[in-house]
């Protein structure tokens, strides 16, 4: 249903993506990524580290980097998933946001409500060093 290609809208040293290799219906589920939760005092040790731009928000109290394709998923204001926290399975469940055709990327808001277009982490960084930034733009980050 899904695998990785280089997407264009993915920035930095790895240009990867999640596409969908079948067309998938609105309100299906794509993928459950299993998480790795950590406390968020130890959140210092993991910002020294790439996977600082990997991990999402899990809980008040937690931050979790996520197994499989979860971490994978480039950011765009205009999502075509979206996903939900199993605090139960400890996983990330994610949905097609809207129908997906095959070949499409596959992408998610990380501010993680689908409608919310509040500046996110890398944007700010871009606009404070003056490089150009697109609404729509990805990255291999992800942080909601």
């Amino acid at each position: 249903m899904i695998e990785i290609r280089h997407s264009q809208l993915s920035g930095g040293e790895f240009t990867r993506g999640v596409f969908a290799t079948r067309d998938i219906a609105k309100g299906e589920l794509i993928h459950e990524a299993p998480v790795v939760a950590y406390d968020n005092d130890d959140h210092e040790h993991i910002e020294k580290t790439i996977l600082a731009d990997y991990v999402f928000e899990y809980g008040a109290n937690h931050t979790a980097i996520l197994l499989g394709y979860g971490s994978l998923l480039n950011h765009s204001y205009t999502p075509n998933a979206t996903y939900e926290i199993s605090f139960e399975k400890h996983t990330f469940d994610f949905y097609a946001y809207t129908d997906i055709k095959a070949g499409e990327e596959i992408l998610i808001n990380y501010n993680g409500e689908e409608d919310c277009d509040d500046p996110l982490w890398f944007m700010e960084e871009q606009a404070e060093s003056g490089e150009e930034k697109d609404e729509n733009e990805g990255k291999d980050k992800n942080k909601a």
